[in-house]
């Protein structure tokens, strides 16, 4: 059964509602009793009941009656106590919203400091915030740069560290950490303000791998040659995926299966040959991956960028190499091991 999570202030908010409704009432009560009791019009009433419970000394509207003097005495224990206490409801949400607020930026603060190859991703929206859940489900160290401050509360539900700033700016940028980062994810509202974040973050961090998301054709190469090393265009990704769900369902259900589906066991990963790997210099049918992991290798990325798609079994694994392999999760750590070891 899912369980809902409270919040602090979520708790302070109910309580000053519920003073407020308090105050509400008592205020309606004040006006009709005087209306009955008096027999003063709404406005009298209103006005009378309003400088009774806030106790501002102004004279009565009318000369009360014994009943009314009664009625006001009641009034003005019961009034005053109620504003009391919505009062001190609102001064201590404050404070403690204050001591949180500080406390949280000094812990944030300390996080930020201690990533280190990390990726930071700029911009928040839709697609950044499906990004980021992503790498946070496969444990990639993650800092999110977001100009919006009203999404602030949506990143703290979603547990990733943050900045809430400009991501085009230099300052904001070496306070996320870039020259310790492993690579940027740009992905700004604008095509002009992605092109901008990724010349800056070159120009810090030279070795920055720099993912960027463009909505124009003609932004898509200019990124490229500022230095993004990949760029997407969102809208002919999912124009291209919607064709294949109708020319190809099978294929294209076969691909959201392996890529999307966490709740089968068949996973797609790239695995890299390191320098030293026992497999470097053996083909595949040697290495006996298939017969010690049941993984299939899909396809071999060389170090000089060729991709060799459905290699053969006498392919030869390299250094440097990116073995795409598919398989089930247990299959794919064993072949981590298997290259690693």
């Amino acid at each position: 059964m899912e369980k809902h999570i409270y919040y602090p202030y979520e708790y302070d908010l109910k309580n000053i509602i519920r003073g407020l409704l308090m105050l509400a009432g008592i205020i309606c009560i004040g006006t009709a009793g005087y209306m009955t009791i008096e027999k003063w019009d709404l406005l009298q009433s209103l006005y009378m009941t309003v400088i009774t419970i806030t106790t501002v000394g102004f004279h009565e509207v009318s000369p009360l009656s014994k009943s009314g003097r009664i009625f006001t005495m009641f009034l003005i224990f019961t009034g005053v106590g109620i504003i009391a206490y919505t009062l001190g409801l609102v001064a201590q949400a404050m404070i403690e919203f204050q001591i949180m607020s500080i406390l949280g930026r000094k812990k944030l603060g300390l996080r930020i400091k201690s990533l280190k190859d990390h990726y930071i991703l700029c911009g928040y929206g839709k697609i950044g915030r499906v990004v980021a859940n992503e790498l946070k489900v496969k444990n990639v160290p993650l800092l999110v740069i977001e100009k919006n401050p009203e999404l602030r509360e949506t990143l703290e539900r979603d547990g990733h560290p943050y900045i809430i700033a400009d991501a085009t700016l230099e300052d904001v940028l070496i306070e996320a950490g870039i020259e310790r980062a492993k690579g940027i994810i740009a992905l700004l509202s604008s095509d002009a303000d992605n092109l901008f974040l990724t010349m800056t973050a070159k120009t810090l961090n030279p070795n920055l791998f720099i993912l960027s998301r463009a909505e124009e054709e003609h932004t898509y190469n200019k990124l490229l040659r500022v230095g993004a090393n990949r760029v997407v265009m969102p809208h002919i990704i999912g124009g291209q995926k919607l064709a294949n769900l109708i020319i190809k369902p099978t294929v294209a259900e076969f691909l959201e299966l392996t890529v999307h589906n966490r709740e089968i066991e068949l996973e797609m990963e790239e695995l890299v040959v390191e320098k030293g790997s026992p497999l470097s210099g053996m083909s595949l049918e040697e290495s006996g991956i298939r017969q010690k992991t049941n993984v299939i290798i899909v396809a071999i990325r060389k170090k000089e960028g060729q991709m060799i798609f459905n290699p053969s079994s006498m392919t030869k694994i390299e250094d440097g190499d990116i073995l795409i392999a598919l398989g089930q999760r247990d299959g794919l750590k064993r072949l981590a091991s298997l290259i690693s070891s």
